[in-house]
């Protein structure tokens, strides 16, 4: 099993070389979706990396993906800005996943 990372920073890329991860840059909506599909046929890719930025190009595919799918485990990293994510960003994956606020 493997792992893959989509960004749409060459510095984070590197990074992630530097520790054994491939990826490949993303700068917009219609690359981050080829190399999301690209990902989700590699039946080998256990776990896909994603910046926060390159997630913004594709948000239907993420959801769906967070929801719906196990393997590749999709996880969203922060960007070389940090995070931006909301407060309650688990929260509410939980409550779209079984439709129930808590």
């Amino acid at each position: 099993m493997k792992m893959f990372a989509v960004s749409d920073d060459a510095e984070v890329l590197t990074g992630l070389r530097l520790s054994g991860i491939a990826g490949k840059l993303a700068v917009n909506k219609k690359e981050a979706e080829a190399c999301v599909e690209a990902a989700k046929a590699d039946p080998d890719l256990a776990v896909l990396l994603i910046t926060e930025n390159c997630a913004a190009f594709i948000p239907e595919t993420v959801k769906e993906m967070k929801l719906a799918s196990t393997i590749p485990l999709l996880v969203i990293i922060p960007g070389p800005d940090g995070s931006k994510r909301e407060k309650d960003s688990i929260t509410g994956l939980i409550r779209d996943a079984i439709g129930v606020k808590i």
